[in-house]
């Protein structure tokens, strides 16, 4: 599998004005040098992957497929990286922090920062510098919005010095932590393009000596030591989290991603293992978000 993501851009366009995305059935180690220089990434997902270029690579992906028995071309797709993203990546502040994109000019102070939510509050003083890709993670949804406060909640009840950020996509939560004062995080994603858009943006923030990018299974990965766990997921792998003995390891947890037909049975397993919630946010009563310490 390769993966690639851009350069800090010095335009103050993104990266990508088009996406031209191909589905694969089936997987195969893939070397960027089988591809033309517009080739981005690829995202795998169970037995599919997606391959991303910005210039049209039909012809290529083509002919490649005819040389591995194993793959086939499903589909082909062409959209604007604002559609692929769900929206134009621009500025916002969400509480303490200013979440802006590399190809946003930061001289420029006539330029509109809109808010992640009317409710949430504060300057904005700890810049964090995020260049999604074609990673979904740009800060915006409810919630990784959510994270972010409840990421507040946690430092400013209990100093965690060490964290854990399981399903890290961009990074967005591990940065956060740092900015905070976590001296160390381990920012964990199964997908390598998220793992090496993590690192990226890691490397943007200059925080490389605080925070690490690895890939690994979220499930395999929780008995890491850390004081605080993050964990924004799909409910399946979270159930798997909550039942291991590295939660109970955690000082602290915050869980996320859960819908609202996932949240009472996820608060019970909680309280089964001994753990209590202290804090909670729902977005539209639909997207939960629990802040936790031990007992």
């Amino acid at each position: 599998m390769a993966t690639s993501i851009n350069e800090d851009a010095p335009s103050s366009t993104p990266p990508y004005s088009q996406l031209y995305i191909y589905h694969l059935s089936g997987s195969l180690p893939l070397n960027r040098d089988q591809f033309s220089e517009s080739f981005i990434g690829t995202w795998e997902e169970e037995d599919t992957s997606f391959l991303f270029f910005s210039k049209p690579a039909e012809e290529i992906v083509t002919q490649w497929v005819s040389q591995h028995p194993g793959v086939s071309l499903l589909d082909g797709y062409q959209m604007s990286y604002e559609q692929w993203q769900g929206g134009a990546v621009t500025s916002y502040t969400a509480g303490r922090f200013h979440v802006q994109p590399p190809w946003e000019d930061t001289e420029d102070a006539s330029r509109p920062t809109r808010r992640a939510h009317p409710s949430i509050s504060g300057g904005g003083n700890l810049p964090i510098l995020l260049d999604p890709g074609v990673v979904f993670g740009t800060g915006t949804h409810p919630t990784t919005r959510d994270c972010l406060t409840a990421l507040e909640t946690a430092f400013a009840q209990k100093e965690a010095t060490t964290v854990l950020d399981l399903g890290t996509g961009t990074g967005l939560l591990a940065i956060a932590a740092a900015r905070l004062g976590a001296r160390r995080t381990i920012a964990v994603d199964l997908n390598l393009l998220a793992v090496q858009t993590a690192a990226e943006n890691i490397r943007r923030n200059s925080l490389e000596h605080r925070i690490m990018a690895v890939q690994g299974r979220a499930e395999e990965m929780v008995s890491l030591s850390a004081d605080l766990l993050i964990a924004n997921i799909h409910y399946d792998v979270m159930q798997h989290i909550v039942a291991s003995d590295g939660f109970l390891q955690k000082r602290g947890y915050i869980l996320s991603g859960i819908l609202r037909s996932q949240a009472r049975e996820l608060e019970f397993r909680v309280a089964e293992r001994r753990r209590r919630v202290i804090s909670k946010w729902d977005h539209e009563n639909t997207w939960f978000t629990f802040y936790g310490q031990t007992a």
